[in-house]
């Protein structure tokens, strides 16, 4: 059973930095995509970036290019998103998924992880 769980949401300032984590466990995930989403309220979900677990590249979502980065720690089972420059738009709360490589949905989820970024 996979379960991913996501910690290191809090509250910062405008142009400050958090570092999230989602701690995976269940199976390998060699043949994964790991993400970032978050969901702002009364908003729409939305992707943030993603990596593949094996190789380590990435994709980014474009209003978030130069400030986040995300990476993945194989002896830990860890993704992070590094986030940097923070915004007040950024406040949301953001969630790890995972999806097996040439599958369109990302079939597993954590709970979810409050960021508050204050003007």
């Amino acid at each position: 059973q996979v379960q991913l769980v996501e910690s290191g949401g809090g509250l910062v300032q405008a142009g400050g930095s958090l570092r999230l984590s989602c701690a995976a466990s269940g199976r390998t995930f060699s043949s994964y995509f790991m993400a970032w989403f978050r969901q702002a309220p009364g908003k729409e979900r939305e992707f943030v970036a993603r990596i593949r677990w094996s190789t380590g590249s990435t994709l980014y979502a474009d209003f978030v290019k130069g400030r986040f980065i995300i990476s993945r720690d194989n002896a830990k089972n860890t993704a992070y998103l590094q986030m940097n420059s923070l915004k007040p738009e950024d406040t949301a709360v953001y969630y790890c998924a995972a999806k097996q490589l040439f599958t369109s949905e990302y079939s597993y989820w954590g709970q979810g992880t409050q960021v508050t970024v204050s003007s």
